[in-house]
């Protein structure tokens, strides 16, 4: 066993028996702890003898703090009637179930789920995805790491990078560089994308290993729900105290005529189209469409940008939306907005030829749909397991991250809450804490900040403006709008690249006054800027702070340091 001198046991010990109350002290038991280290093959004996002193004080610890574990533990069953556990794992013999946990979904959130349940925790995990593919189908390929590892995230950003390469040898000649006579750049789209697939493949093995070294079992299948505790891959069958759905979102495309032709792709496959389209039409106006569109753009492809709204973004600051369509027409897309798409039909040569209900026509070599995402949910076996959805394959959760099947829990996109990675990733802890930790834990879905890789990029964090007007009653509105400090020289693209800083405090005579609710930024470094700014947010800062702190010049960052001057006051009033 663990050998602690006595001096040091009884350090150990001291806050530990003082907090303790005595009722708590009078359940120490020495002689029945040494009969649960033994059954743990602990204590080699059932006797304390030979234990020592620092021993025997050991024993009456644990007795300690195991009657106050189940006291806490008792504290914990509610009208739920489920309780929490610090540590799941339990001998072969003792066990009832397979595993303490099953996983269906092996992206990011299932993964980190999984990985801390059985690190932190010592619970007994195994997690069911599909095998490894560039592009996902429902039934048969899928692979570790999901969408944003393979075909979302990171070949997008990847991607994205890529795309900048064009613009940035044209900014040179603005500071003095030149080419040699004649000499364009040229574009190997096939190198990029084989690139693109080699590291994501790479990312694939890495989570793996990540499982691989956490001890979770990994089985490579398609995984359906039997019952509220049995999960069944391949044909084979297994039982789980808890079942985790981390199954995410697949891509949809809008039921037009042609939605189905070759040419007609989503997200997925246009992240690996084997040949770069001359031509080609987004349609959508959220965060992926505008995405995709900058860095189609950025290769040399002329890009056309359907949505039904008068501004893309819906549910982003207004400021943000209106800017950001603004500087993809000065970028060159061409912004279809106000228009839905009525049909598509076979060309030659293998394009289409892509209609709108405003009478648009254009000959175009691809469609990407770009029109949302919808929960996985279906054909796994859910309501059969007594799990509610709502009519769109969304998940019911509560605020655990638990369904309504007591057993089963359900994390990331499948449950439409904040359909961001790290947000995931946030909730797949939550749950294995709230399974198998002191307590139940929920999720933090406040001030998450994000980022929209639009060209230039968007960081956004908190409430937008008429949300914030309408929580707190009244909001005091900053705005400051510049041309970046490398734009200052002739690149020509100053325009193209102004940046936006948006600022939302609560009013004074409100309650919070001061407090930064919300800040919004459309220009280069955006993401950055906003991650170090959500942190400012979550531990609560005023204006006051911002306006002390000392920027750092010369830089952009140093603006939101420096923005005194209100651009206006919107109350809930106005913005019913």
């Amino acid at each position: 066993m663990l050998a602690f001198p006595t001096g040091q046991m009884a350090f150990l010990a001291q806050p530990m028996l003082r907090s303790a109350p005595r009722s708590a002290l009078a359940h120490a038991n020495p002689a029945g702890q040494t009969a649960f280290l033994q059954a743990r093959g602990v204590a080699g004996s059932s006797s304390t003898g030979g234990f020592g002193q620092a021993s025997a004080l050991t024993l009456g610890v644990i007795g300690t703090l195991g009657a106050l574990s189940r006291r806490q533990s008792r504290r914990l069953v509610g009208a739920s009637g489920w309780r929490g556990s610090r540590r799941a794992a339990s001998s072969s013999a003792d066990r009832e179930y397979d595993y303490d946990l099953f996983t269906i979904g092996g992206g990011s959130g299932g993964v980190r789920g999984s990985r801390w349940a059985a690190s932190q925790y010592g619970a007994k995990v195994a997690v069911a995805e599909m095998p490894f593919g560039i592009v996902s189908t429902k039934h048969t390929v899928g692979g570790l790491g999901g969408t944003c590892v393979i075909r979302g995230c990171v070949p997008k950003k990847l991607l994205i990078y890529g795309s900048h390469f064009r613009e940035e040898i044209e900014d040179a000649e603005g500071y003095g560089w030149t080419l040699p006579s004649g000499t364009e750049p040229a574009l190997d789209w096939q190198k990029l994308i084989e690139a693109k697939n080699a590291e994501v493949t790479r990312l694939n093995g890495i989570y793996g290993n990540l499982l691989k070294g956490a001890n979770v079992d990994h089985y490579e299948g398609y995984a359906k729900v039997v019952d509220p505790h049995t999960v069944e891959v391949n044909g084979k069958r297994f039982t789980s105290k808890f079942i985790c759905i981390a199954t995410g979102g697949r891509a949809v495309k809008l039921p037009i005529p042609g939605a189905d032709l070759p040419a007609v792709v989503t997200s997925d496959e246009a992240l690996a189209l084997p040949k770069q389209p001359k031509k080609l039409v987004v349609v959508g106006g959220g965060y992926i469409a505008v995405e995709f569109a900058g860095y189609f753009h950025g290769y040399g492809t002329e890009v056309h940008l359907v949505f039904r709204q008068p501004l893309p973004l819906r549910g982003f600051d207004e400021d943000v939306r209106e800017h950001l369509s603004e500087l993809l027409k000065a970028k060159g897309i061409h912004v279809h907005s106000g228009e839905s798409p009525s049909s598509i039909e076979e060309a030659d040569n293998g394009q289409v030829v892509f209609k709108t209900d405003k009478g648009t026509e254009l000959l175009v070599d691809n469609v990407m749909f770009a029109t949302g995402r919808r929960p996985n949910s279906d054909d796994l076996g859910l309501e059969e397991a007594g799990v509610k959805m709502e009519k769109n394959g969304r998940v019911i959760v509560d605020e655990y991250s638990r369904t309504s099947q007591p057993s089963i829990f359900a994390i990331g996109d499948v449950t439409e809450r904040i359909a961001l990675t790290p947000v995931a990733l946030m909730e797949g802890m939550a749950m294995a804490k709230t399974m198998f930790g002191e307590a139940p834990t929920k999720p933090d879905h406040e001030n998450v900040p994000s980022a929209v890789f639009s060209q230039p990029p968007i960081g956004t964090c908190g409430l937008t403006e008429a949300e914030a007007a309408t929580k707190y009653g009244s909001v005091d509105v900053y705005i400051t709008k510049f041309k970046p400090m490398k734009h200052t020289m002739p690149t020509g693209r100053g325009e193209q690249e102004k940046i936006l800083m948006k600022m939302i405090v609560v009013s004074e005579g409100f309650e919070g006054a001061g407090k930064v609710v919300g800040c919004h930024m459309v220009g280069a470094e955006a993401g950055e800027m906003m991650q170090g700014i959500g942190v400012a947010m979550k531990a609560g800062a005023t204006k006051a702070h911002f306006d002390t702190t000392i920027g750092i010049h010369p830089t952009s960052a140093e603006e939101w340091c420096t923005m005194r001057t209100k651009t206006r006051t919107t109350t809930a009033a106005d913005v019913k």
